[in-house]
């Protein structure tokens, strides 16, 4: 018979399993949800330009988490 161990208890699957990247991946989702909906929330273009700027700055935590992943 053949051997049927795991293959996902390499290095690379443990890196890419652990559960700090995924909070940040949330973390970053939060922080998106927070700056649509400011975009939406106020009707002044001072605000509608931070709440981009959050909007953009949860994009990028987001985005880190995912490299993460793929960098496992």
């Amino acid at each position: 018979m053949e051997n049927n161990e795991l293959k996902h208890n390499t290095e690379s699957m443990q890196t890419a399993n652990q559960p700090g990247i995924y909070k940040l991946i949330i973390f970053g989702v939060i922080v998106c949800m927070i700056g649509t909906y400011a975009r939406f929330a106020f009707d002044s273009w001072m605000l509608s330009l931070v709440s981009w700027i959050i909007l953009f700055i949860g994009a990028i935590i987001a985005i880190k988490g995912v490299f993460k992943i793929l960098d496992a």
